[in-house]
Formats: structure tokens, C-alpha cells, sequence
């Protein structure tokens, strides 16, 4: 059974990738060859973290480089992206053949915090946001979830209507999400170019969505 549900988190994985290498190819207005992706990353708190950074461990060294967003008290997510990073080094800081960089922004939303000064947060992080995003120009914006991707994905979002950049934005719903959608989830399942989700109910409820199975 362990072995069954590890090949098909792989095969998932892969068919992620293939997916997304098959739109750059087909929507690439570049028409010289590429050898690297620049990759945006937004990593939240606790479990978030741990599923993106199961995701990107299947991923070549050619998504480089590899910018990470994390909120600004959020001191766990940065010692996990290090040490994920040192891990995929092999343990040895010199083997690092992907530059990574770790960014911060506000929280858009604390615990507990009401949803009326919660508006005004998220248009505080989106107005912080914007600037990194000019700065980066990733071509890809990967996230599972967070708070903290919302600001970001808006952001990304008006690079492409102010014809600076398109950037792909995908969302990967988290593995706890069987029934329903999070809060960030129902947003982002209008804003970003791909939307996927890791249980069959979902796929039903949501139709636009792509269902890979669980993929981390």
C-alpha cells in the first residue's frame, strides 16, 4: 500500500511538470532555447511549507532561480527553505548549482484577526508586494495556500495586465482540502492560470480544475 501511494505521488509529480514544461513550450514567446525558469515560490507557516517543499523536491535544478516569499515573523519557513536547499547541495553549500533567495512580506491576515482590518492588511501586503514582483519577474508563481499568496498571485496578475510581464500562476490546493476549498484557494481559483486539486470531490465541485491525484 505505502509502495502504491509513493508511485503515485511521483507520478503525479512528474505529470505536474510535464504540464507546466508543455505550456512554456507552447505559450513561450521567446524563440530562443531556454535553459532555466525563473520560479517564485510562496511558502506559509506549518504544513504549507512542508507540502510546497515536497513539490519542488521534484523539480530540476533548471527552475533557477528559485525566489521564495515567506511573511515577515515567519522564522520556521526560512530554516525549512535552508535547509532544503542544503539538502538538494547535498549537504555542502558549494554544490549549490540553483541560486535561491528568500523575500519577505507582511502577513495578510494574523490569527484570530478580524476580517474587516483584514482587507486593509492584504492591501498593504499587495502594495509591498508589487514592487518585489517588478524586481523578480519570475515566469512562474507557485503556491499551495497561504495568506500570503494572495497579495502575491494579485500581484503577478497586474504585471501581465500592465503588459509587463506574463507570469504562469499555479496553485496547488493542500492535501488536507478534501471537500471544500481554503479561503485562498476560493480566490485564487479565479486569478490563476492553473488550479489543482488532490481529491476527485473537489474536481467534481469544480469542474476547471486539474486533478492529478496526490501529488505531494
Amino acid at each position: 500500500m505505502v509502495c502504491v501511494l509513493v508511485l503515485a505521488a511521483a507520478a503525479g509529480a512528474v505529470a505536474v511538470f510535464l504540464v507546466l514544461r508543455l505550456w512554456i513550450v507552447l505559450h513561450s514567446q521567446d524563440v530562443t532555447p531556454r535553459r532555466s525558469l525563473s520560479l517564485l515560490v510562496v511558502a506559509g507557516s506549518g504544513g504549507h511549507t512542508t507540502e510546497i517543499l515536497r513539490l519542488l523536491g521534484s523539480l530540476s535544478s533548471a527552475y533557477s532561480p528559485r525566489h521564495y516569499v515567506i511573511a515577515d515573523t515567519d522564522e520556521m519557513s526560512a530554516n525549512k527553505i535552508n535547509s532544503f536547499e542544503l539538502d538538494r547541495a547535498d549537504g555542502d553549500p558549494s554544490n549549490m548549482s540553483t541560486t535561491y533567495y528568500i523575500h519577505r512580506i507582511p502577513r495578510s491576515r494574523e490569527v484570530r484577526q478580524s476580517w474587516l482590518s483584514t482587507v486593509l492588511t492584504t492591501l498593504h501586503a499587495t502594495w509591498l508586494s508589487f514592487p518585489l514582483i517588478l524586481r523578480v519577474k519570475p515566469d512562474l508563481v507557485l503556491c499551495n495556500g497561504p495568506g500570503t499568496c494572495v497579495p502575491i498571485c494579485v500581484s503577478a496578475l497586474l504585471l501581465g495586465i500592465l503588459g509587463i510581464k506574463k507570469v504562469i500562476i499555479v496553485y496547488v490546493e493542500s492535501i488536507c482540502r478534501v471537500e471544500t476549498l481554503s479561503l485562498s484557494g476560493k480566490i485564487l481559483f479565479h486569478l490563476s492560470d492553473y488550479f489543482i486539486v488532490q481529491w476527485p470531490t473537489l474536481k467534481e465541485k469544480y469542474p476547471k480544475s486539474v486533478y492529478l491525484g496526490r501529488i505531494v
